[in-house]
């Protein structure tokens, strides 16, 4: 049913589980419809309460896959887009709650999965990074609004203008994340978290949800972002935006 994921469920309790460790859990074009199709298949188990999204191996998600994108395709870059921003909605908009258990790096497309689901539990050692305008590309897919809705507009601007990467404990700081924990202690914290939450009626937590996220959506209007995609699709096309790209990539590899 999945090829680069894993969707599980026991009773209340299910997870979801990004599933390319050796390349650190990229979101290709097929693993953002997975992920879609996964939220899809947890609102058909009505028992199922709580889901738990995280990446297997060193690292939750190393954001958005280049190659993927850049590569020969049937889709349009504006597809892409789209298909990011339906991920986004399809995970925030899940019957069950949704908690990320984060480790290692969290970048770009990455953190703006993480911002769509409920909660954020946080390994100490792990670090998040928003790449985009480095990359010459505006963070899509709904990231913007996600961002202003939990860490307000002047810290959004400055972590996507910038670029710069910031650490479990400025997250925190920020309010992005709930909880930081000893690395050992992460995966026994979030299914402690489940659990406990997985114990309360289904009524009562999706009461909680939709209202929550209804005021806040009155805030911020994450439905604005259908035109992310546009976004994209231009930046992909622009010159400067290309050489942006290119002097990235080179930086990148010449540190790796």
């Amino acid at each position: 049913m999945f090829e680069t994921l894993i969707a599980e469920s026991e009773g209340p309790l299910g997870r979801i589980t990004l599933n390319r460790p050796d390349k650190l859990n990229p979101l290709s074009t097929e693993t953002l419809q997975e992920l879609a199709r996964a939220a899809r298949y947890f609102d058909e188990r009505p028992e199922v309460k709580v889901v738990i999204v995280s990446g297997k191996g060193r690292a939750f998600s190393a954001g958005a896959d280049l190659t993927s994108f850049s590569g020969p395709s049937d889709l349009s870059a504006q597809e892409v887009g789209e298909i990011g921003r339906q991920m986004a909605d399809a995970i925030e908009g899940m019957r069950a709650l949704a908690i990320a258990e984060i480790q290692g790096w969290c970048v770009g497309g990455g953190l703006v999965l993480a911002a769509a689901c409920d909660l954020r539990v946080v390994a100490e050692s792990a670090r998040f990074s928003i790449p985009e305008v480095d990359l010459g590309i505006p963070l899509a897919w709904g990231g913007i609004p996600r961002l202003v809705r939990e860490i307000g507009p002047a810290m959004t601007k400055e972590l996507v203008l910038t670029c710069r990467p910031f650490d479990a404990a400025e997250a925190k700081a920020s309010g992005f994340v709930n909880r930081v924990v000893p690395d050992t202690e992460l995966s026994k914290t979030v299914q402690d978290l489940a659990e406990s939450l997985c114990e309360k009626a289904s009524l009562t937590l999706l009461a909680t949800k939709r209202h929550v996220n209804a005021v806040t959506d009155q805030m911020v209007g994450t439905m604005r972002s259908w035109s992310d995609a546009d976004g994209l699709a231009i930046a992909l096309q622009d010159e400067d935006c290309a050489d942006a790209r290119r002097r990235y990539l080179t930086r990148r590899s010449e540190k790796s």
